[in-house]
This record gives structure tokens, sequence and C-alpha cells, in this order.
């Protein structure tokens, strides 16, 4: 998606970047390529889960509050509430596995399924 599709939001970067976390967060292949066995599309990349949390809760807070993430990067309510639905799988393998752990160890969650499919429509409908 280019940013000029996204004009109708305060903060179009920001939306950029949680798209990219989103899409991360949604793909298991991606997850073991880059985040497991750190294989790289070029040098200089740098992606985990940690990154992707960051993005999320502390850069955008758009997992934080969904909801006061609409018109500044998120914007429609459906949006909001994928959102809020990711928000409430990943705190469930975050408060199951506690914080600290390895990505591995987060991938192995009984949980982690729910984070992926979550993901999944979290991004259908952001990128629609």
């Amino acid at each position: 998606m280019e940013l000029a599709d996204m004009t109708d939001v305060e903060f179009p970067e920001m939306r950029e970047n949680v798209l990219s976390a989103v899409r991360a967060l949604s793909d298991a292949e991606y997850q073991n390529r880059v985040w497991i066995r750190r294989e790289y599309p070029h040098e200089g990349y740098f992606d985990d889960f940690s990154l992707n949390l960051n993005i999320l809760y502390d850069d955008t807070l758009v997992l934080e509050d969904p909801a006061l993430a609409l018109g500044k990067v998120l914007r429609s309510h459906e949006e909001v509430s994928v959102m809020a639905e990711l928000a409430e799988r990943i705190d469930l393998v975050l408060r199951e596995e506690g914080s600290g752990r390895s990505d591995a160890e987060y991938l192995r969650s009984r949980h982690w399924a729910g984070v992926l499919i979550a993901a999944s429509r979290a991004y259908s409908v952001l990128a629609a």
C-alpha cells in the first residue's frame, strides 16, 4: 500500500509502520525465516517480535488503545475492532509466557496460532 493511499489518517507514516508490523505478525513463514533463522532480505535489515511490539504498543499506541488511534492511524471502527482482537491475542501470549522470552519461545506458545489468525484478519482489513 502506498502512503498516498493513506492520506485519510493524520499519521500516514505511522500507519505504514503498523501495516508492516501486522503483516509480520500474520506470517508464520516470515517469522521462522527472519525472527528465528535471522535470514534477512538485505544487509542492515533487522526484525523480530520485540520490534513489532514496540511499533504497535509504544511507537503508535495502536494496540495500547485502538480506539484512540481512530483517525490518527486507523481509518474505521472495523480497524479498531480487529486491532483490539490482535491486542487481546498478543496480551494472552505475553501473560502466559512472560517477558524476556526468545522469539522461538513465543512462537511455540499454545496461543501463538491465535496471534497469527488475529493478525491475518487485521492485515486483511487494514490493507483493504
